[in-house]
């Protein structure tokens, strides 16, 4: 099972609040709950959950099937990252979430790769149609 990056963000919002709560960090030097407020992970989870579903759908798929559930989830962590002023995810995050597509894919039995081949483009750029965050 592949873990969602934005319950890695929680746990990470988590780790520091701990900290804080501990006197290891200073309340002003922790920023993580700002960066990653809990309506963020939430909607991105829910976004996330809904294209683990769809991807268990997809055996047996065509080359369209699979890229339209790629087009639904771009186009909804766009609309996600737009209610958060078109700052919800920062570089590393948007590298994270990438890296999840792929492998919630290929867990699901897509093979990347061999997709990404048949449309010309590297494996890393089946979002870059869509992607806006």
């Amino acid at each position: 099972m592949v873990i969602r990056p934005s319950s890695a963000w929680r746990e990470d919002v988590a780790a520091e609040a701990r900290e804080v709560a501990a006197g290891r960090m200073e309340p002003g030097e922790a920023f993580l709950a700002e960066l990653f407020p809990e309506a963020l992970l939430t909607a991105t989870d829910a976004v996330l959950q809904g294209f683990e579903t769809d991807v268990r759908g997809l055996a047996g798929a065509s080359d369209e099937q699979v890229m339209a559930v790629v087009e639904r989830v771009v186009l909804a962590l766009n609309a996600v990252n737009e209610s958060f002023d078109g700052a919800a995810y920062e570089t590393g995050e948007r590298e994270q979430l990438c890296e999840y597509l792929d492998r919630v894919l290929v867990d699901g039995g897509v093979d990347v790769p061999a997709l990404a081949g048949r449309l010309g483009i590297d494996r890393y750029e089946i979002t870059d149609e869509w992607r806006d965050w």
